[in-house]
């Protein structure tokens, strides 16, 4: 028979309970302060309903009326060096960390609103209105809440979107050395999700100062927590990857703060991140104002039974119990609350003189300028003043690859706060490819080998920019992983400064493969340009010489916008002109190479396919093509001045891309270059492509699936015939 031996988990997994002798140690101005901010959040909630009932907010209002205790209670373990970041449902979590912030003391429940006080609320208000002065000027309504200066990173409308980001602000925070913790709020929904689980891997292998914080409503919408999962106590996640984890009741916000008060410590005593699960329960329906029982999920009973546990209730009984106030003091402190939030709807609201007697609406003047729009999607590129020019910089032949690793030394020697990681960049003497060869050695600790989990690592990178204190350099061994990575890539990242008002930095540098001709087929070989084309807010390189990936590199990492910099296998072993002994040089962003000069057609490539676009013009001989390398890709930077002077020439032009027809880059740029150019044009923009499918192992399959020195000749046959 074989002997069964039972395991234990290596971390511990607790329940609290908070007995009547912890509610009699709590300090007065502990509970008082609990009292004050659950009294002030709920107001507040319960004044957005009343508004988006009456249609004056555009958009979702998801209240989190009931779960106040867990946002309360957490928060109040905090200090504003300490940074959250929460779920779509994260008002009260957002208002928790903002008035902890600016009464760090404790708020008095009965004293008068401060200026302060009211311009939060008023702020907050406004932005879930989608109104000007609102903190993200109305971008990002009632999911998308940030006040860095709170620490209040951003919530997020992903379920589980931020759960990666957080676990970049800890790993901020311990780079910096400091003993500040991060905290992400998340629900049921969410802790199935692969982001998540990536990212307790990830926070539990680095031991990140990151709490998980749990809030279990019972419902992601109206699919029970009981239906979506077999084990319903979600904090059983946590010693799966070895992470200390508490249970505890969330309608209880002395319990919440006890138990948070002990992750906290354990955080910043260096001992790895923490799951906190709170059960707790929204007292309405996904969005709006309506019971959960109204659309027949929920049954009335339940629903009663959680509200006799109301938290803001709870907390009342006992500041009652203990004579810290009475009955009258604790009507008075909500009576105030709810005229303050009065008070601040006149602000921004009006009667409305077409419609019904005692019908409002938003004052005109509180609407952002409709021309604000677009500003923010990227920066100014005021970074790039005072840049090192790349003028006089002397060449020598060299290997790509060798400038590849040459670069990031030499800004890593120069910028602290440079910190690269990947799959496998810490070990075989620099990757796959040698592209971080000798790194590891001269800067331990920033050269940092991660698991299996592209989501997971991406978003922790976002935060670390997000967070604004260094600069990750994210490694993907092939282009084709950022589908895996497809949620902090283009919903995190590429939107995080436009949708978070404009103006928060997000300095990242994404570098990443092409591997089209390697037999790697058609999950390792995508050419990823025209993807991120479509995605504002990533700016492209597309370097094809190894004097061209210094200087881009530099740019990339000096720019303050997220930048992708591909590389193609061809290009690694190829050698070409590269710098003698200067590695500072920057080259400009939005500036192509005239590679080739000429008359007959304008050829318009970048990467790998620009050595063989050279090739064939050459092999061909019967046109004279002018080759721009585009070098920058996205529609910010596109060098549009060197395009028309050729084209000024030429009168037309052709498109040369390898990659896929279904993905390509060239289909955007061929319909701007005829809309911006169609009076110098003779004829249609041509392009070279590579087929609809994506490259095969065979090598016969794969050659048929990418374009090269023949498609290109095939083409300049064409053009000569005319």
């Amino acid at each position: 028979m074989p002997e069964h031996h039972p395991l234990l988990p290596a971390a511990p997994w607790t329940e609290l309970v908070a007995t009547t002798d912890d509610w009699d140690a709590a300090s007065p101005e502990l509970l008082r302060t609990m009292y004050a901010q659950l009294v002030w959040i709920r107001t507040f909630e319960q004044y957005v309903l009343d508004l988006a009932a009456a249609g004056l907010v555009h958009g979702p209002a998801h209240s989190s009326i009931g779960q106040e205790g867990g946002a309360v209670g957490s928060v109040l373990a905090l200090t504003s060096a300490d940074t959250v970041n929460g779920s779509h449902r994260g008002h009260h979590q957002f208002l928790a960390k903002a008035l902890h912030h600016i009464e760090p003391k404790g708020l008095d429940p009965l004293a008068p609103a401060t200026e302060e006080l009211r311009d939060v609320l008023l702020r907050t208000l406004a932005e879930i209105c989608g109104l000007d002065r609102g903190w993200t000027h109305g971008r990002g309504g009632s999911m998308h809440l940030q006040w860095k200066d709170a620490g209040a990173m951003g919530t997020n409308a992903i379920v589980g979107g931020g759960v990666p980001q957080a676990a970049g602000f800890a790993w901020s925070h311990r780079q910096s050395e400091t003993d500040a913790v991060s905290v992400t709020y998340f629900g049921d929904g969410a802790i199935n999700i692969g982001s998540t689980l990536e990212t307790m891997n990830l926070a539990g292998a680095w031991a990140l100062p990151v709490c998980f914080f749990i809030e279990n409503n019972q419902y992601a919408v109206s699919t029970s927590v009981h239906e979506a999962t077999a084990e319903p106590r979600l904090s059983g996640r946590g010693p799966g990857f070895a992470i200390a984890s508490w249970k505890v009741d969330g309608m209880d916000p002395l319990a919440v703060y006890l138990a948070m008060s002990e992750a906290v410590e354990h955080m910043r005593r260096g001992e790895g991140p923490t799951v906190v699960e709170v059960d707790t329960y929204r007292f309405f329906h996904q969005n709006g104002g309506f019971a959960g029982s109204a659309f027949g999920y929920r049954d009335k009973a339940e629903e009663k039974a959680w509200r006799e546990r109301d938290p803001l209730a709870q907390v009342a009984g006992h500041l009652e119990r203990r004579g810290l106030m009475d009955a009258d003091e604790l009507a008075r402190a909500r009576s105030q609350a709810k005229a303050v939030m009065e008070e601040l709807g006149e602000v921004i609201l009006e009667p409305d003189p077409d419609g019904k007697p005692g019908q409002r609406r938003i004052r005109p003047a509180e609407w952002p300028d409709p021309t604000f729009v677009d500003v923010g999607v990227r920066g100014d590129l005021s970074e790039m003043e005072g840049a090192p020019s790349a003028e006089g910089v002397a060449t020598e032949e060299t290997t790509f690859i060798e400038a590849v690793a040459a670069v990031m030394g030499r800004r890593m020697e120069t910028d602290p706060g440079i910190v690269v990681m990947g799959e496998d960049v810490h070990r075989l003497n620099g990757g796959t490819n040698g592209a971080t060869r000798g790194l590891t050695d001269r800067f331990p600790g920033r050269v940092l080998g991660t698991p299996i989990s592209e989501n997971a690592f991406a978003g922790l990178a976002g935060g670390i920019a997000i967070d604004g204190r260094c600069t990750p350099v994210v490694e993907f061994m092939y282009a084709d992983f950022m589908w895996v990575a497809a949620d902090q890539l283009f919903n995190q990242i590429a939107k995080a400064r436009h949708m978070y008002g404009g103006t928060g930095a997000v300095p990242l540098v994404l570098r990443s493969k092409v591997a089209m001709g390697t037999g790697y087929g058609s999950q390792h070989s995508m050419d990823p340009a025209g993807i991120f084309a479509t995605s504002p807010g990533w700016r492209i390189v597309a370097p094809s010489t190894p004097y061209d990936y210094v200087g881009l590199m530099n740019t990339a990492l000096r720019c303050q916008d997220p930048v992708v910099v591909l590389e193609h296998v061809d290009l690694y072993t190829s050698k070409g002109p590269g710098p003698v002994d200067d590695l500072d040089y920057c080259l400009p962003v939005g500036k192509a190479a005239v590679r080739r000069e000429g008359s007959d057609v304008t050829v318009l490539t970048y990467l790998g396919m620009t050595q063989y676009v050279l090739q064939a013009v050459e092999e061909f001989g019967q046109v004279d093509a002018e080759v721009i390398d585009l070098r920058w890709l996205d529609r910010a930077s596109i060098d549009w001045e060197t395009i028309e002077a050729s084209l000024t020439k030429t009168n037309q032009v052709l498109i040369a891309e390898q990659g896929a027809v279904g993905t390509s880059y060239g289909g955007w740029l061929a319909d701007e270059i005829t809309r911006r150019f169609f009076d110098l044009l003779d004829a249609p923009v041509r392009r070279v492509t590579g087929a609809e499918a994506s490259p095969s192992i065979s090598k016969v399959l794969e050659r048929a699936a990418i374009a090269q020195v023949d498609e290109v000749v095939a083409e300049l046959h064409e053009i000569a015939r005319y």
